[in-house]
């Protein structure tokens, strides 16, 4: 079923139309484990969904997109409420979508700062309230309840008691922070555009591709224009060179996930995702059966199950075999910039255009 969000800038309604839609089994998949696009909810088709964050509490599933938010119930799958900058974003193109302990829902902007919500009610922080950057990409809570903030000038953390900012930029490898993860240790993982950092809560440690981290280049891609030392008008999220060639930065995280076993997997740029077991790195490619080597996102359902959002469609790896899906079998669009796991199991991926709610086979 496609349903079509249409936005309404002047308002916070929107209007919705309905077919079915049917997705096919994956190039790679497993037969044991066929994926499904059970249903797809198309934003418009120059809109991005960059942000998924499923609140249990509330069934909710929170879409950040380039033009607003929505709030979707996952039962239903019936649209809840709409935000844009007349309900209170400070601006509506969103990128990361954080989710702390009391409840209040954090979004973070292109440009725009962190907008803070719940019950109704907004504040909007910008560097003037101690935010490192305007540009915010991710968000994580650690076990007291502060929050993690990841910009493209450093990373914050924000005491939750008095909510106050402190920012580290010179302790990362690199200020430009693109995921975040907290182990059980409590420890703090950041991906960012010159490889993974970690802050075990007074000492820092880092890794980058002489390390491990990312598979090599075996065909021999261009590298990538972005290197974290430029300005930010080379920042913008392309992947490809200037002559339209895919491009390669091992070294560029866009993804943190902490796993069930505490290993720490990084989705990189061109070198696939990599997975860390507190000594060693281990990456996984298309030759291994992801569906692509730039990996925007990364998930884990309860049964221990892998999701991960690449720039040629979403992979499922259950530490054996690999299941793939794109455009050609259900997708809105190949490129799968977030990925969020249901109450139900089920995995919600968004792309260009909208997010796919994409089902597995019973018992799987």
């Amino acid at each position: 079923m496609i349903r079509s969000f249409k936005y309404l800038l002047l308002s916070a309604l929107l209007a919705t139309s309905a077919h079915v839609t049917h997705a096919q089994q994956g190039k790679k998949a497993d037969s044991v484990t066929p994926l499904n696009v059970i249903e797809t909810f198309d934003v418009g088709d120059n809109v991005y969904v960059r942000a998924l964050t499923v609140e249990q509490k509330t069934n909710a599933l929170w879409v950040g997109t380039s033009k607003g938010v929505h709030e979707i119930d996952v039962n239903s799958g019936k649209l809840r409420q709409t935000f844009n900058r007349d309900s209170g974003l400070a601006n509506e193109y969103v990128f990361a979508i954080g989710i702390d302990h009391e409840g209040y829902k954090w979004f973070g902007t292109n440009a725009g700062g962190v907008s803070r919500y719940r019950d109704g009610k907004w504040k909007t922080y910008f560097p003037m309230h101690g935010l490192a950057d305007y540009w915010i990409y991710s968000f994580a809570s650690q076990k007291n309840g502060d929050l993690w903030i990841g910009t493209w000038a450093g990373a914050n953390v924000v005491d939750m008691k008095n909510l106050k900012f402190k920012t580290y930029v010179k302790e990362l490898i690199n200020e430009w922070v693109y995921g975040l993860g907290v182990d059980a240790k409590d420890r703090v993982w950041f991906g960012t555009e010159g490889g993974v950092s970690m802050l075990d809560g007074k000492t820092w440690k880092s890794w980058t591709h002489k390390d491990g981290l990312g598979a090599g280049n075996p065909n021999k891609l261009l590298a990538s224009p972005n290197t974290g030392l430029g300005t930010r008008s080379r920042h913008d999220l392309g992947m490809a060179s200037k002559d339209g060639a895919p491009s390669y930065n091992p070294n560029y995280v866009f993804s943190i996930q902490v796993a069930q076993d505490q290993s720490v997997w990084a989705g990189t740029w061109g070198g696939g995702v990599s997975r860390f077991d507190g000594k060693t790195w281990k990456n996984f490619t298309v030759k291994d059966g992801l569906a692509g080597d730039i990996v925007y996102s990364i998930a884990q359902d309860a049964k221990g199950v892998f999701w991960f959002g690449t720039n040629k469609g979403l992979s499922r790896y259950d530490g054996k075999t690999w299941t793939s899906i794109d455009s050609t079998t259900g997708l809105l669009d190949n490129n799968v910039y977030a990925v969020a796991v249901g109450p139900n199991g089920d995995i919600w991926a968004g792309t260009r255009r909208g997010v796919a709610h994409v089902g597995q086979s019973k018992g799987k």
